[in-house]
C-alpha cells in the first residue's frame, strides 16, 4: 500500500489551461499549446499537474462556474486534445489531477435551469430553495465587498436559492443522495480518463447542510469519506487534494478520525504564518502553527504552497499580525482584496531574490508536498490595473517575442504583462533557461534536491531549538536517515549552534556530521556534540545528518 502514496514525495505544479499556452491563435490557452509544453514541465522535475477549471462554462469566474462537467470548453480544444495531452503526459511519467468544483454549478447549467421550471422538476431538489427570503440573505459572503447576499430570488421559481459565492453559482444540495450519485459519476468519467485525482474545491461550503435564517450550518464529514471510498474503488492510488481554510483543531475532521477522509488537504493555516514570518522575521509564530497542524495518519499528507490563483488569505491572522503583513508585502489598498488578503505575485510582494529563495525553500522544507503556481519559477510578477483576482492571473512569460510566446492574437484572455521590470521582455522562460544563475535553474535544483529527501513527505519531524528567535530548524528523520534545514528570516547573518543531543533516542545515534547538500561543505561536532552553523542574510542551508550513504540503510 505504501507504493500507491505517490504523492508523498511529489511535485505539483498548479497551472490554468487558458493562461499557459495558446497553440491556435485565438488568445486562449489550450489542451494542444500546454501538450507542446510538457517537456519543459518534465525537465524542471515537474511530476504531477494540477489543472484548473477547463469544462465548459459562461467563464464569469475563471471558469469555476461550470455548465457541463462530461467535457471541455470549446476554447480549450475537444475532449480528443485532452486524451492526447494525458497521453503525452503519461509517456513522461507526470500525472495530472483536476479541479473538482461540485459545491455549486453555473446558474446555465441544464439542472438549474431544469430546476427552476417547476417544483416537481427532476433536478429541483438538486438545489437548496426558500419560498420566502430568509433573514439572513446578505449574510456569509465569501467575497465581501463584492459579492451582495448568499440567497437570491429566482423568478422563474418564485423561490430563493443559496448561494455561497456569486449570485451565478447556485449551490447544490448535498444532503439529496441523488446529487451524491451525479458526482460520482462525474468522478468516475474522469478516472477512465487516465486522471491521477482531484483538487476539490470549497470543500467545507460544499459539505454543509445550508438552512435558511441561520448562521449555523452542519457539516456532513461523512460525505467526505463516501467519496474517498468511491475514488479508490475505482483507482486505487487516485487522490483527493481538499480547499479547506479551517483552524487547526477541524482538520482532523477532513482527514477523518482514521485517516479515511480526504487524503490531502492545503495548509492555509501554516501559509498565512509563513508570510507572517516573511514579514516580521518572527519564527514562533509559525513553529506554533506547524504543530498545531501535526498529522497523525501515514496515508494523510498537507500541501504547502506560497501563491496559487487566488488572493493570498490572512483571514487565519490576528488583525494585529495582518497589518504588519500589509504593511511589508500590500501596503497600497489596491493591493488588498476582500478585507483579508492580498492579490499580488511573490516576487513583487517579496522585491528580492534573497527572500523568493528562503520562501521557496522554506516551501520545500515544510512537512508535506510542495505546490509551485506557474510562472513563480521564473519570478513573475502581476497586474494590479486587472480586477480582483485577475491580478495573478496573467499570461505565461516564455520568451521576449511578440506576447511573451503566449500567443500570435492581438488580443489575450488577459493582457501579459509587458511594462516595468516584470515585463516578459525581462522575465521570461528563454533568457533564464541560458543563464546559469536564474531563478528557473535555482528552482530546478530545488526540486532535485526535494525529491532526493524523502524524508521530508515520509518521515517523523521535528522543531529543533537555535535560541534565535529569527532562525526555524527542521529535522526528519526516515528509515535511519535524516535531515537538518535552517532558515534565516532576518536580514541580518547569524550563527546558530546545533546540540544534536536533544534529538537524540533510543533508535538513532547522535550524528557527529552534518553534510550540506547544496555547497560542499561539512559540519563535524565538537567535543561537546555541538555544530556552529552560519546563516546569510535570508540565508537557508539544507544538511544530511552522517553521510551520503543513507540509501543503504532504506528498507
Amino acid at each position: 500500500m505504501l507504493e500507491e502514496l505517490w504523492y508523498k514525495n511529489s511535485i505539483i505544479y498548479s497551472l490554468d489551461l487558458e493562461t499557459f499556452m495558446d497553440l491556435n491563435g485565438d488568445g486562449v490557452g489550450d489542451f494542444e499549446g500546454l501538450a507542446r509544453r510538457l517537456d519543459y514541465l518534465n525537465a524542471m522535475g515537474i511530476d504531477c499537474i494540477w489543472l484548473a477549471p477547463f469544462q465548459p462554462t459562461p467563464n464569469k469566474d475563471n471558469g469555476y462556474d461550470i455548465s457541463d462537467y462530461y467535457g471541455v470548453d470549446p476554447r480549450h480544444g475537444s475532449s480528443g486534445n485532452f486524451v492526447e495531452f494525458m497521453h503525452q503526459a503519461n509517456k513522461r511519467g507526470i500525472k495530472v489531477i483536476i479541479d473538482l468544483v461540485v459545491n455549486h454549478t453555473s446558474d446555465q447549467h441544464p439542472w438549474f435551469q431544469d430546476a427552476r421550471s417547476s417544483e416537481n422538476a427532476k433536478h429541483h431538489d438538486w438545489y437548496v430553495w426558500h419560498k420566502k427570503k430568509p433573514s439572513d440573505w446578505n449574510e456569509g459572503m465569501v467575497f465581501p465587498g463584492v459579492q451582495e447576499s448568499t440567497w437570491s430570488y429566482d423568478k422563474k421559481a418564485k423561490a430563493w436559492y443559496y448561494h455561497r459565492f456569486h449570485h451565478f453559482q447556485p449551490d447544490l444540495n448535498w444532503d439529496n443522495p441523488d446529487v451524491r450519485a451525479e458526482i460520482k459519476r462525474i468522478i468516475g468519467f474522469w478516472l477512465e480518463l487516465g486522471i491521477a485525482g482531484f483538487r476539490v474545491d470549497a470543500v467545507p461550503f460544499m459539505i454543509e447542510s445550508p438552512e435558511p435564517n441561520t448562521s449555523k450550518h452542519e457539516l456532513n464529514f461523512d460525505y467526505l469519506c463516501e467519496m474517498r471510498q468511491f475514488v479508490q474503488w475505482r483507482r486505487g492510488e487516485a487522490i483527493l487534494l481538499g480547499e479547506a481554510n479551517v483552524m487547526p483543531e477541524e482538520n482532523k475532521k477532513y482527514f477523518g478520525e482514521k485517516g479515511d477522509g480526504i487524503h490531502m488537504m492545503f495548509n492555509f493555516y501554516v501559509n498565512q504564518y509563513v508570510f507572517y514570518a516573511l514579514a516580521t522575521g518572527k519564527v514562533e509564530p509559525l513553529e506554533k502553527a506547524l504543530e498545531a497542524t501535526r498529522t497523525h495518519h501515514h496515508t494523510v499528507q498537507w500541501a504547502h504552497f506560497l501563491r496559487n490563483h487566488d488572493e493570498l488569505d490572512l483571514g487565519r491572522l490576528s488583525d494585529e499580525e495582518r497589518d504588519e503583513v500589509f504593511a511589508r508585502f500590500a501596503p497600497d489598498k489596491d493591493m488588498q482584496l476582500y478585507d483579508r488578503g492580498i492579490r499580488r505575485r511573490l516576487s513583487t510582494m517579496l522585491g528580492n531574490r534573497q527572500q523568493s529563495e528562503l520562501a521557496y525553500s522554506l516551501m520545500f522544507s515544510l512537512p508535506g508536498t510542495p505546490v509551485i503556481r506557474y510562472g513563480d519559477e521564473i519570478g513573475m510578477g502581476d497586474d494590479l490595473s486587472l480586477k480582483e483576482r485577475d491580478a495573478v492571473r496573467t499570461p505565461m512569460q516564455w520568451t521576449d517575442d511578440f506576447q511573451g510566446g503566449f500567443s500570435k492574437a492581438e488580443k489575450l484572455v488577459h493582457p501579459i504583462i509587458d511594462k516595468g521590470p516584470y515585463s516578459y521582455h525581462h522575465i521570461n522562460v528563454e533568457n533564464q533557461r541560458r543563464d546559469p544563475n536564474s531563478m528557473l535553474n535555482w528552482m530546478t535544483s530545488l526540486i532535485r534536491l526535494r525529491q532526493e529527501c524523502t524524508e521530508i513527505g515520509w518521515g517523523d519531524w521535528q522543531i529543533l531549538k537555535t535560541n534565535n528567535e529569527k532562525v526555524l530548524c527542521l529535522h526528519y528523520s526516515w528509515q535511519g536517515s535524516s535531515l537538518i534545514i535552517l532558515h534565516n528570516f532576518d536580514k541580518l547573518a547569524h550563527e546558530v549552534v546545533l546540540d544534536l543531543k536533544q534529538e537524540k533516542n533510543d533508535k538513532q545515534e547522535k550524528e557527529h556530521q552534518l553534510v550540506d547538500l547544496m555547497v560542499n561543505f561539512t559540519s563535524e561536532a565538537d567535543k561537546k556534540g555541538r555544530h556552529y552553523i552560519t546563516l546569510d542574510a535570508y540565508g537557508y542551508r539544507w544538511f544530511r545528518a552522517g553521510d551520503l550513504s543513507h540509501l543503504l540503510k532504506k528498507s
